[in-house]
């Protein structure tokens, strides 16, 4: 017999669980909603979003303050729950990235599985998107590849944009939610400022500046 659709499922779920807790008194009812946003957003592989809180918690509870009292308890802790891509996601600080640098121990890093050069072609993505892979090879002085591009596709970095409006309309690339997810933004305006990347010599204007109009690449059929 074929199993339920999941949006089915879901609302059954939702009857079962007691949402509003009134046996409890009012301290013990907080603190329990409390621990159920945190054990969502915690067995969760990507941030999670207010709707999805809400099917936990009573009708009438504030979101916004249940997250408020999960930082203040998380406060002496090793990781925090951050707002990213328009959810919450645990994350450990960053003070303790050189201790679990040193363990040696596997992680669940989402940018463990790029090379630098890679790592770069994002970063390039997403400041100048939307963007083609000719324009991409224009700013590193190289052939950006398509193997690039589906490693970053596979890693769930990027997806296609709108065509370009260059001759052949190629195809452009854009970010998606899971890069302002693996960087810990809300939207792209919390991108830092390029000139303080390079400031801090964390960018090269050599490798990342250009003076091309976007979207003007000169193989663009071979963005396809």
């Amino acid at each position: 017999m074929a199993g339920r659709p999941r949006s089915e499922k879901v609302g059954v779920s939702e009857r079962l669980l007691d949402r509003e807790l009134e046996d409890l008194p009012a301290p013990m009812r907080w603190r329990e909603w409390m621990l159920r946003v945190e054990a969502v957003i915690f067995a969760s592989a990507e941030p999670v979003g207010r709707e999805a809180l809400a099917r936990v918690v009573g009708r009438n509870c504030s979101i916004d303050l249940l997250i408020d009292d999960l930082k203040e308890d998380l406060g002496d802790r090793p990781y925090e729950i951050v707002a990213v891509s328009g959810g919450w996601q645990h994350r450990t600080r960053t003070r303790y990235a050189g201790a679990i640098r040193a363990s040696a121990a596997p992680t669940r890093s989402m940018m463990a599985s790029l090379s630098q050069f890679e790592a770069m072609a994002l970063m390039a993505i997403g400041y100048f998107q939307p963007i083609t892979r000719g324009d991409l090879s224009k700013i590193f002085g190289k052939d950006v590849s398509r193997d690039t591009i589906a490693a970053l596709r596979g890693a769930g970095f990027i997806a296609s944009g709108p065509r370009s409006p260059s001759p052949g309309a190629p195809y452009t690339y854009v970010t998606t939610r899971q890069f302002l997810a693996a960087f810990g933004l809300t939207t792209l305006r919390d991108l830092p400022d390029i000139e303080a990347l390079e400031d801090a010599g964390l960018l090269s204007r050599q490798e990342m500046a250009t003076d091309m109009p976007l979207g003007a690449g000169d193989d663009a059929a071979a963005d396809d």
